[in-house]
């Protein structure tokens, strides 16, 4: 069981192979577009864009399954109970399960709605429709990678979660260049990639958490009674925290789904302008993230084994390396943005508006840092009520710095609301830090 002192190196160690993880996943978003994009056929890249458009929003809404799993996995490891440890894996891959199982079932009407909403013509419909379901049917597997990945991070193994995540895009990418340039499967080939290799990554996960916890000389799957993993106390207790966690990320996907949108309401040439900046945007976060799910284990530890000490070191040295991070990214993108706007895109006319609101995305780091790091230290604890509460509020303010703010400013005064979203993130769950250390440690 971990036990270490919190150092810096620990907190590297934490966190560099989660940014290589979050990476490599735009990394295949992107190899899925060359390759499809080799087919003569405009409406195959607008099908795979639809269709990955439905399962980031679908799956982006069940994220709570790596959040939550962490925070409660790192507990059980600072509590030294390698019972609850292998346990809480157990409970996460039935509620994941469980939930995949409901969105194969589910499966018309989600498609149909999703179609409805994001329109396109009949054949790149019926092409995302075809896209839509072969994928589905891996739901339950993808889910359950999240919990493993979430498992791992909690374990203080990301290298582990990193290995998975690269063996996953690897036999996607490879699979989808086979399907479609080998077979000509087109579309339906680049699904059948994504189904088999989210299927592997979950079949090579569970495999290796057995041979993990066997290792550590504990009881690996031995836990997994049914008694145990439905326990009512600990389930009631993962089901309150994900589903505080699951409606904080609804407001964060609504809060960012309205940003574009408004971006759409100005015109084509913002709405593209937008879109590049919001590249570097994300790019930023995933390097955030990876601090903020260091944060994540580290604090869990901390509150698992009651020391002060541990906690304290932890919040202090995730905040330097986050800070560091965030100034950073900052400058590189003040700094190197004209270039990368200029490889982004080709319109002159998409290039002089992004540059016009570059000083807005490089603001962006630094004032989304402190939101990143408090949602680690709070899911570490697993105060996620607060966490859920603060993001309503912070969604309420965003909406009015929007009304207040764009009548006249337009465009600026968006990514102005964006801006102050991300501030008002970490202004609203401030309040409740002290007392979440204090609680916590009891």
């Amino acid at each position: 069981m971990s036990g270490a002192r919190v150092t810096h190196g620990r907190v590297l160690k934490l966190a560099w192979p989660i940014v290589l993880s979050n990476i490599s996943t735009p990394l295949l978003g992107l190899a899925d577009m060359v390759v499809i994009g080799r087919i003569p056929d405009p409406a195959a890249l607008g099908a795979i864009a639809l269709g990955a458009t439905i399962f980031n929003f679908v799956y982006w809404g069940f994220g709570f399954l790596r959040m939550g799993t962490t925070g409660l996995t790192a507990q059980a490891l600072g509590a030294r109970d390698a019972d609850e440890v292998s346990a809480n894996l157990g409970r996460a891959l039935l509620v994941a399960g469980a939930i995949g199982l409901a969105l194969v079932l589910l499966q018309w009407p989600i498609v149909v709605a999703a179609l409805a909403l994001l329109k396109g013509s009949d054949r790149v419909q019926a092409m995302a429709h075809d896209f839509f379901s072969i994928r589905i049917w891996s739901a339950p597997f993808a889910l359950a990678n999240f919990a493993l990945l979430g498992w791992f991070i909690g374990r203080q193994k990301p290298n582990i979660a990193l290995v998975l995540q690269v063996f996953m895009n690897g036999l996607n990418i490879a699979l989808n260049v086979t399907f479609v340039m080998g077979f000509g499967w087109a579309v339906k080939g680049v699904a059948t990639g994504t189904l088999i290799a989210e299927i592997s990554a979950a079949l090579v996960g569970v495999a290796i958490a057995w041979r993990d916890l066997r290792s550590t000389g504990w009881a690996g799957f031995s836990s997994w009674s049914r008694a145990r993993i439905l326990d009512p106390a600990r389930l009631s207790r993962m089901i309150a925290v994900n589903r505080d966690i699951m409606i904080r990320t609804f407001c964060l996907i609504f809060a960012f789904s309205f940003f574009t949108a408004q971006g759409a309401r100005a015109g084509d040439v913002t709405l593209a302008a937008n879109a590049v900046l919001g590249q570097f945007v994300a790019f930023s976060a995933f390097l955030l993230d990876a601090f903020c799910s260091a944060a994540e284990a580290l604090v869990g530890e901390a509150v698992g084994a009651r020391t002060k000490e541990t906690f304290d070191r932890a919040v202090k040295l995730s905040t330097l390396w986050a800070g560091g991070a965030a100034v950073f990214m900052s400058g590189f993108v003040y700094l190197a943005g004209p270039l990368l706007i200029d490889a982004l895109t080709a319109s002159e006319l998409v290039r002089t508006e992004a540059r016009t609101y570059l000083p807005w995305a490089a603001l962006i780091p630094f004032a989304a840092v402190w939101c990143f790091l408090l949602d680690g230290i709070f899911i570490g604890a697993t105060h996620t009520r607060e966490m859920r509460n603060a993001m309503a509020m912070a969604l309420a303010i965003f909406l009015a710095a929007w009304a207040l703010l764009t009548p006249g400013y337009g465009n600026h005064g968006l990514w102005a609301a964006l801006a102050i979203f991300y501030v008002a993130r970490a202004a609203t769950l401030a309040p409740f830090y002290a007392r979440i250390a204090a609680s916590a440690l009891r």
